[in-house]
């Protein structure tokens, strides 16, 4: 099993940086790479980006890209979401989620095990 820790949301005004973060634990061994989904009022959880453990190039949704930039230490088994130029549409609830596989990386159904999340608060 992988356990998923997230921190670092908080509520902030538009136009503001947010940085959360994941800490995994446990089997990391048998994940590839992480990502971040979110979840806003009423609506499906979402993807927002994702990073294989490797290093290879990161993966955005095209809502994201330009503002968020992600990253992941894989000594540390750590991984985090830089949030540029917050707007109250990002609201929601940012969840950390790791794959076996990481053979595909949009869908929730891709990712074996997920964080409690992190709510993040945009104000207009």
């Amino acid at each position: 099993q992988v356990q998923l820790v997230e921190s670092g949301g908080g509520l902030v005004q538009a136009g503001d940086s947010l940085r959360v973060s994941c800490a995994a634990s446990g089997r990391t061994s048998t994940t590839n790479g992480m990502g971040w989904f979110r979840q806003g009022p009423g609506k499906d959880r979402e993807f927002v980006a994702a990073i294989r453990w490797s290093g290879s190039r990161p993966y955005y949704a095209d809502f994201v890209k330009g503002r968020f930039t992600i990253s992941g230490d894989n000594t540390k088994k750590l991984m985090s979401l830089q949030m540029n130029s917050l707007k109250p549409e990002d609201t929601a609830v940012y969840y950390c989620a790791a794959s076996r596989s990481f053979t595909g990386i949009y869908s929730v159904k891709d990712y074996d095990y997920w964080g409690q999340g992190t709510q993040v608060t945009v104000s207009s």
